[in-house]
């Protein structure tokens, strides 16, 4: 049999593989083994040289990442490259159907919100019922809204929405964009209906549902702490003495949201319900009590006549309300209907094109696959939107508007999946994952300690919780398996690491102060978000040391 066997076609069924055609991976192709993890680091260390210090634009870093590791597979890995070639397409196709198909439509439905007026309408609602306390403000509309824009659309739009109404009530550009970074710490996993979680299992094999739950579990426990720093950050130690009380709902409103739907409907949908959840539970909250005292920006005593209010009149009506709201209750009931666990819709595969080797590491099979499943997440999205076209009736120019806005916002975006996931295929199939990771296992257990700071430090660079998971998180996995960790324990450490690097993301950066007066100051806000954002990841650091020691069983996939 051949040794590099060729690709299959596999209509409606599940792979089918030959073992005696796989190419077999080599763990130590150079001999010496940290020779061959200087090599295996290329591909990584190419990338980030690109995007952080000469500033490549991520489509075109991604190409030429792709275009160093391809030929560095085939002359030390030995990966014969009509496979190598077949592995990129496959991982390329499988970047664009699971994570673009899902981005594009949810931005579109953003879009048509927004050109229709239905957005506007709906933000005026959400600052008119903020009340006039800074406190309130902050935890309602950077925390509870900022999560709902992060859910539907992700890309640094939240910040990019929430900073010119924290503005217009009193806070200074520069912290108005440090709340909105901050408070974006918890929902980014699930970002942009959930396309992070999404291609961390596409490249590791792991179930969404799975990967869902486990990152779950850390972000729940993430996000019983921004709410404290938001409220200290808006008014100081004394506004948060008396406001403490706030600080509790907002976290465990959230929670009590997110964490149902992560573990039992999957990553679609948990910051749309965290957040919808936590704003009415703190719209409901702040009816029976608030601070005594009424306080704005950095603490200071208001009277409510004279306090800050953003732009923009309110729905006044029950009707208004009502439609401001129901495009997100469209949308939540019709992906919940189709992705949940009682359809079949998501599993139903066309045909699988896959291609095979024979791990360095488990000496098992594994597989670059493209499964088109053509009525996954992404189609739901899309059903969605064609639910809403009728209530929001946008006319034939503002739906050519709402396309191409969408594609001048995402085209670069559309690009990347594409080529990172290619990347990230070729990456694992040519056995480079492999023999990095064991690499890393022989730093031991402390590789926990590390695996949330991989994650950060990916995200701080490539500005993606979606092109860090697709890049680190085989190597996580693979590690975590040599080390006889949980499965599911260092792949959830990399995403929930990539979220808390988020606020000193150049790409996320340049998006959010868009709409302030510190466009082109990324470096600025970067610097004044750093120090917060260390000690977010510290302790995510000891969220991680207490998982591993204490509640390993969340990690397993026995507990799925």
């Amino acid at each position: 049999m051949p040794r590099d066997g060729g690709y299959q076609l596999t209509l409606g069924e599940p792979d089918v593989i030959y073992p005696g055609r796989m190419f077999q991976q080599i763990l130590n192709p150079t001999g010496h083994l940290w020779l061959t993890i200087l090599f295996a680091m290329v591909p990584l260390v190419a990338l980030i040289l690109m995007l952080a210090v000469f500033r490549v634009t991520a489509w075109l870093a991604t190409i030429i990442a792709g275009a160093i590791t391809i030929p560095l597979g085939v002359a030390i890995w030995h990966v014969p490259l009509a496979s190598t070639m077949h592995s990129y397409l496959f991982g390329g196709l499988t970047g664009v159907w699971s994570i673009d198909w899902i981005t594009f439509w949810g931005l579109i439905i953003f879009n048509t919100l927004v050109l229709t007026g239905n957005f506007g309408r709906f933000q005026s609602w959400m600052v008119h019922h903020a009340t006039a306390d800074i406190r309130i403000q902050t935890i309602m509309l950077a925390w509870a809204f900022g999560a709902l824009l992060e859910g539907l659309v992700g890309f640094g739009y939240p910040w990019a929405v929430v900073v010119p109404i924290l503005v217009g009530l009193g806070i200074a550009d520069l912290d108005a964009i440090r709340v909105a970074a901050l408070a974006n710490n918890a929902p980014v996993s699930y970002g942009a209906l959930g396309a992070p979680i999404l291609g961390l299992a596409a490249v590791t094999g792991l179930t969404p549902i799975s990967l869902s739950g486990s990152i779950g579990n850390v972000v729940a426990a993430l996000a019983l702490l921004p709410p404290w720093v938001l409220i200290y950050l808006v008014s100081g130690r004394k506004g948060l003495k008396e406001a403490w009380p706030l600080a509790i709902v907002g976290s465990l409103s959230y929670i009590a949201g997110q964490w149902p739907v992560a573990h039992y409907l999957g990553p679609y949908l948990p910051d749309l319900s965290g957040a919808l959840a936590s704003f009415w539970i703190l719209f409901l909250f702040v009816k029976v009590w608030r601070p005594k005292t009424i306080r704005g920006f950095g603490g200071a005593p208001l009277e409510e006549s004279v306090a800050p209010a953003a732009n923009g009149s309110s729905p006044t009506s029950a009707r208004d309300a009502f439609l401001a709201w129901l495009p997100y209750i469209v949308l939540i009931l019709v992906v919940v209907a189709w992705t949940g666990p009682w359809s079949k819709l998501p599993n139903f595969s066309a045909f699988k094109l896959s291609i095979a080797a024979k791990s360095s590491v488990t000496q098992k099979a594994i597989t670059s696959v493209f499964n088109f499943a053509p009525f996954n997440g992404g189609t739901s999205i899309l059903v969605s939107w064609l639910v809403l076209l009728p209530i929001l009736r946008p006319g034939g120019d503002t739906l050519r508007r709402v396309f191409s806005r969408t594609f001048r916002q995402m085209w670069g975006a559309l690009l990347v999946a594409f080529f990172i996931f290619g990347l990230a295929y070729v990456f694992i199939y040519t056995g480079m994952a492999n023999s990095l990771a064991y690499g890393l296992s022989k730093i031991g257990i402390f590789f926990v300690v590390l695996a949330p700071i991989l994650g950060w430090i990916g995200v701080a660079l490539s500005g993606s919780n979606t092109s860090t998971n697709a890049m680190f998180g085989p190597v996580q996995m693979v590690t975590g398996n040599l080390l006889n960790l949980p499965v599911l324990l260092l792949p959830t450490l990399n995403s929930v690491g990539a979220e808390v690097g988020k606020p000193i993301a150049p790409q996320t950066a340049s998006v959010g102060v868009s709409t302030s007066k510190l466009v082109r100051s990324e470096g600025q806000v970067i610097r004044h978000n750093m120090g917060w954002t260390l000690i977010v990841l510290a302790y995510l650091i000891l969220l991680a040391v207490i998982f591993y020691r204490f509640f390993p069983q969340s990690m397993s996939l026995a507990a799925k």
